[in-house]
């Protein structure tokens, strides 16, 4: 298994790969990213570091064992397993086109379109209307790929996720907004889903989707354009040959890695429950009995005994489109899907969804019970893939029809009256 070191600049989108494909893995990476293990623009211009990659770009990965590599597909390659890189002959060439797909498709548009919008590169009008136009291009070519496919390459995430979420990465938290991603629901789909993955959220955090759609930032621009202009006279003016000489060694793509780095100065992803008053319901305490302990005779008589009305509300959702319900476990898999993508939602939500009939005769429903009085997801975009493919209905907690679905619903076990369908299976969000 790797052992190693990656050396990169904080909130690289390029060092992601590396370090998700070592999430699935296993591979054991430490990640120098600031000082006094690695200060960019220093550390990687040192005659040492030169020895050892030549071109002074980040990321590059030496091994434990002193193996070194730069670029970074090939650090994700090697960091990966067979799972990632693709298990057969055919899996793996795909997996290698689409993370060629990513570098000459994505990437360039991207760019293009992105680095404006941060005050880091110029606006140019006629460049980022065409390179709007090849981003939907490649969302329709990925859209129509998706179709009929939870991942790229088989059934299950591989380097060819990976890769082109993080190429999409600053495309989604920058300029997608609702309005241009709509036509597009099987990547946003897809793309939710992935970095809703455990190995994705541990590398990138919370990913918060864009809500409007970025503009040139002329101040912005103007502020950086000097700093560089200063630079580059003082490096013209120097008469010293040692300076001449490191000048000459340095990276002559380094500006492209200062662009880079720019783009991780975005601010963080904000709570969407904080404008909400603090409650007395403990929420973990609730799913503690829950899971621990008896239902009926425990969990639901402590969820009614300790059930904030004001701060908490009651929600029954039920799946509109069941005659397109097939066979049982791929129903399931719709339940756990949209579980996945609703992942940040866990601290402030519980839910019993259950998947009542038989193949081909079935239908999903469940009892939601979220922080605040309104729909939860209409919090966050994130939040928002699945749940329009359900009606929702806002529970009187007080009613005895309430309080007969959470009891219900909670134990699996009732008459379900308002169904008409056996009970199959369920599955609990907490």
């Amino acid at each position: 298994m790797a052992a190693g070191t990656l050396y990169t600049y904080a909130e690289n989108w390029r060092a992601y790969k590396a370090q998700i494909a070592a999430q699935y893995s296993g591979a054991r990476l430490k990640v120098a990213s600031s000082p006094p293990a690695f200060t960019f623009g220093q550390t990687n211009r040192s005659p040492a570091f030169l020895s050892n990659f030549p071109l002074g770009k980040v990321p590059a990965y030496q091994g434990d064992d002193g193996f070194c590599l730069f670029e970074s597909n090939a650090i994700a390659h090697y960091l990966s397993n067979d799972a990632l890189r693709g298990s057969t002959p055919q899996t793996s060439a795909q997996v290698l086109q689409w993370v060629s797909f990513a570098d000459s498709e994505v990437i360039p548009p991207a760019s293009a379109w992105v680095f404006p919008t941060l005050g880091i590169m110029q606006f140019n009008k006629q460049a980022t209307e065409q390179a709007k136009e090849e981003v939907k291009r490649v969302l329709a070519v990925l859209n129509q790929h998706l179709n009929t496919r939870t991942f790229l390459v088989e059934e299950r995430v591989s380097l060819a996720d990976i890769t082109v979420v993080c190429s999409l990465l600053w495309l989604y938290k920058q300029v997608l907004e609702p309005a241009f991603r709509q036509p597009y629901p099987n990547v946003n789909r897809w793309f939710v889903t992935c970095i809703n993955q455990p190995q994705f959220k541990a590398v990138l955090g919370e990913v918060k989707l864009c809500e409007k759609m970025a503009q040139f930032d002329a101040k912005k621009f103007a502020e950086i354009q000097p700093k560089k202009e200063t630079l580059s006279k003082k490096e013209k003016g120097g008469k010293d040959e040692k300076k001449k000489e490191e000048k000459k060694a340095a990276p002559p793509a380094e500006e492209l890695d200062e662009c880079e780095a720019a783009l991780a100065s975005e601010p963080k992803t904000k709570d969407p429950f904080a404008h909400l008053p603090k409650s007395s319901f403990v929420m973990d305490e609730f799913k503690r009995k829950y899971s621990n302990e008896d239902t009926l005779t425990v969990a639901v008589p402590h969820f009614w005994e300790n059930f904030d009305r004001e701060g908490y509300s009651i929600w029954y959702g039920e799946y509109r489109f069941p005659e397109e319900l097939a066979m049982t476990f791929m129903s399931c898999n719709l339940i756990t899907g949209m579980f996945q993508r609703l992942d940040k939602l866990r601290k402030n939500a519980f839910a019993s969804v259950i998947l009542f009939g038989t193949n081909n005769n079935s239908s999903i429903s469940g009892i939601w019970v979220f922080r605040g009085q309104d729909l939860a997801f209409n919090l966050s975009e994130d939040w928002q893939i699945d749940y329009e493919s359900y009606s929702w209905r806002k529970l009187d907690v007080d009613s005895e029809e309430c309080k007969t679905m959470v009891k219900e619903y909670f134990a699996w076990e009732g008459e379900f009256k308002h169904v008409g369908k056996p009970f199959n299976q369920g599955k609990i969000f907490k």
